[in-house]
């Protein structure tokens, strides 16, 4: 079965947390050659100056054309007045079609377990149209000149992570340093951006719907080749490890550190 997610399995993992005011995320869409993406783009609370921008991509259930419901997990974290003030930069919220991925995978599922298995990432010479509908839309917020190019960040969570970590193997002259939460992919891709993007990878050591192992395979080719790789694995923690992550007390101060030569 083909570009199957096992939605059963971690549905009701994503919190959707209680209602919120998210109208500080501006609301606009951004259209190229045929395609359409919602996105939401938070400013620093003082503009005048270029800062960085900070990429976020949701997961599978967060999905949609609401140019809402990508705010569901990330959204509240990088509203917080600490947040903000600490670390004033754009922070980009896309929102993936449903029937869209942000990078190509295949997998089949266990009948008897329920869980997906057979995992597959296809690097294909393109990217995924909406991934190659973002990149446009990332090259036209650089092109508006209030942006650091040497601080572009990508992080993203589940089927967003996959899409982290395909993006930077395509674009690693574009971004300083990436966060990949219980994403996956080729971890033979790290060639093409190990010592040049900075990542950190976060996995729950119980996730059966994205098996940590991916994460692992990426970690240790990294370190391998001398590249700045992290690796927080959590004990007891299955496949919502972005609960963990987003309490990691090193992780703003790591990522925006990081900057492009």
């Amino acid at each position: 079965m083909r570009y199957l997610f096992l939605a059963a399995t971690i549905l009701g993992m994503a919190v959707a947390g209680t209602a919120q005011d998210f109208t500080a995320y501006q609301k606009n869409r951004f259209r190229s050659d045929g395609q359409e993406i919602p996105y939401r783009l938070l400013s620093p609370i003082e503009p005048g100056k270029k800062h960085p921008l900070l990429v976020f991509l949701h997961g599978a259930f967060e999905k949609g054309t609401d140019n809402e419901q990508q705010l569901d997990i990330g959204g509240r974290f990088f509203l917080r007045d600490s947040i903000r003030a600490n670390y004033p930069a754009y922070v980009l919220f896309p929102q993936c079609p449903p029937n869209a991925f942000w990078a190509y995978f295949e997998n089949t599922i266990d009948l008897t377990t329920g869980y997906a298995k057979d995992w597959i990432f296809p690097f294909k010479k393109e990217p995924t149209p909406i991934t190659a509908t973002l990149l446009k839309l990332i090259d036209s917020l650089l092109e508006s000149g209030t942006i650091d190019p040497s601080r572009v960040y990508i992080a993203g969570l589940s089927q967003g992570g996959m899409g982290v970590l395909d993006i930077i193997a395509r674009r690693p002259e574009a971004f300083a340093a990436a966060l990949s939460i219980c994403g996956a992919g080729d971890p033979s891709t790290t060639r093409f951006f190990a010592n040049k993007v900075a990542l950190w990878l976060f996995h729950g050591a119980n996730d059966m719907v994205v098996p940590p192992d991916f994460s692992l395979q990426y970690y240790k080719r990294l370190k391998r080749a001398g590249s700045a790789v992290r690796y927080s694995v959590y004990s007891g923690v299955e496949h919502n490890s972005w609960v963990n992550a987003f309490k990691e007390p090193e992780l703003m101060s790591w990522l925006f550190a990081q900057v492009k030569q």
